[in-house]
């Protein structure tokens, strides 16, 4: 595990948004110890980040899904266990689903900020159909905020799962989001 008691730590950061590959990206942060955990935790993070972020652009709150957060578990506790960090493969699950997906260093970040990483996309997002509403020219800049306001989606489900090194955050939705052609 790459945690030290009190200073400064580098740790390691990655999302995916559907691009041919994610970049790690390490941060110098101060960190004074293991970021809480659990379901109970994560559930009232994720509930709070995806509706706030929501309540913004004037969508409706999504609700919990158990069955979306027990196939984002599946999925995260793959990656954990092969150390791949990818989109799963389609069809997901029994219906159609989004995916958003984040990974850092073990302990090191809080479900809060993990949300916020894909909510600080919106910087980069403007008001135009899938794939054309990011500022960058780049629509994976945009891909995790936009699944998040998608106007249509209606549930999601979350969960963590780690291996020695890092933590892998799955979160999954539906409807999906980023429909070519469409506006979130």
């Amino acid at each position: 595990m790459r945690v030290l008691a009190r200073g400064l730590l580098s740790i390691g950061l990655l999302l995916a948004g559907c691009s041919n590959g994610p970049a790690r990206v390490t941060e110098e942060r101060t960190f004074s110890g293991v970021a809480p955990r659990g379901d109970a935790l994560l559930r009232k993070a994720m509930l709070a980040g995806h509706n706030d972020a929501r309540a913004r652009t004037g969508a409706a709150p999504l609700a919990w899904n158990a069955t979306l957060a027990a196939d984002a578990r599946g999925y995260a506790q793959d990656m954990a266990r092969s150390r791949r960090f990818e989109h799963s493969h389609e069809p997901r699950g029994a219906s159609a689903q989004g995916e958003n997906l984040w990974t850092g260093t073990r302990g090191a970040y809080r479900y809060d900020e993990m949300i916020g990483h894909w909510v600080e996309e919106q910087r980069f997002y403007r008001r135009a159909p899938t794939p054309y509403f990011s500022t960058s020219g780049k629509w994976q800049d945009v891909a995790h905020y936009t699944q998040i306001i998608w106007g249509r989606t209606t549930e999601f489900g979350c969960a963590t799962a780690s291996n020695d090194q890092d933590d892998y955050l799955v979160c999954r939705y539906t409807p999906p989001g980023n429909v070519v052609g469409q506006l979130p």
